[in-house]
């Protein structure tokens, strides 16, 4: 915890043989992909590395999320260049993660970075950070280069509004999710969120790093009550319609959560629940390339020892 603020920080623990996602930026490219007027999904050209996104106004530019290095924060701003004059005034970050943020620094002083409350309590460990990101470095250095970490300028708890010139952007946190401060960039009037890790189209399993499979399914249920979205941009992967993909994604945390508790009540260790417990729907792409077929599954063992520890540990049990 973080002083009165619900900062709980991701868990360490890793099952045997885990896969880290490759977040490495070396030879990172971002493909820009426009979803509605001036509403650009930046790609990564390589699964799963960080996508972002840009959105344009009549007066300004907002940038979602900045990368891994000050250097794909540089090479974000040329994208963005190359895809509008107007100035970029704002970023927002969707985590606290270093492969989101470690490029603010790269942003001037005239743009203001935007974050939930609980992202920015959670930065406040640079060191750390670098340790638990250094996993999916795969022997990059560039982390060795990142020495400082500019925290958000303007924080919110539940939601807030940028207006661009003729067109509003809304940050939301509706609950703990991937991490306990996830923010949603929301543009109503193009029907798209950028969801950073919150949420996907279907195919991928969640990536829950706090433990907490039951809070995350409340809070995607919230998005999917107050946020009228036709298409994710996720912080990784592929984007595509919110649907199915969040309800695949409730399901299958609802399953495992109860699955999981049904284990530990009877006594069965985890590594034999890592063989036992199905994905619950999750299916990947029929042409997914291998590698991302066994990051799939390395995240589904992930989840299941995360939510045997969260349940071990004193989490509330199932009735």
């Amino acid at each position: 915890m973080h002083g009165h603020l619900p900062v709980i920080h991701e868990m360490s623990q890793r099952p045997p043989g885990f896969v880290a996602p490759n977040l490495s930026p070396a030879g990172l490219r971002l493909l820009p992909r426009e979803l509605g007027d001036g509403v650009h999904a930046l790609m990564a050209n390589e699964m799963p590395k960080d996508n972002n996104g840009l959105i344009v106004g009549e007066k300004a530019a907002l940038v979602v999320d900045s990368g891994v290095s000050p250097d794909i924060g540089r090479h974000l701003q040329e994208v963005a260049a190359d895809l509008t004059g107007k100035p970029i005034r704002y970023l927002v970050n969707t985590t606290y993660h270093g492969d989101h943020t470690f490029g603010n620094t790269a942003f001037g002083e005239d743009v203001t970075v935007f974050s939930s409350r609980i992202n920015k309590a959670a930065m406040t460990d640079l060191a750390a950070e670098k340790r638990l990101r250094a996993e999916s470095m795969y022997g990059d250095d560039s982390l060795d280069r990142v020495l400082t970490w500019r925290a958000p300028d303007v924080v919110f708890d539940r939601f807030c509004e940028i207006d661009l010139g003729g067109r509003v952007v809304q940050l939301w946190h509706l609950g703990p999710g991937n991490g306990s401060g996830d923010t949603l960039v929301h543009v109503p009037d193009a029907k798209v969120t950028f969801t950073g890790n919150f949420a996907m189209p279907a195919g991928v399993t969640p990536m829950m790093l706090i433990g907490d499979p039951l809070g995350y399914a409340r809070s995607l249920r919230t998005m999917q009550a107050m946020l009228p979205a036709d298409t994710l941009v996720p912080g990784h992967g592929f984007l595509g319609p919110a649907e199915p993909g969040v309800s695949v994604w409730i399901s299958y945390l609802e399953h495992l959560a109860a699955a999981v508790h049904r284990g530990l009540s009877d006594g069965v260790p985890v590594e034999v629940l890592y063989d036992e417990l199905p994905m619950w729907g999750v299916e990947p792409p029929a042409a997914a390339p291998g590698e991302f077929l066994a990051l799939v599954r390395s995240l589904h063992r992930l989840n299941i020892l995360l939510t045997y520890r969260w349940l071990r540990d004193g989490a509330p049990r199932l009735r």
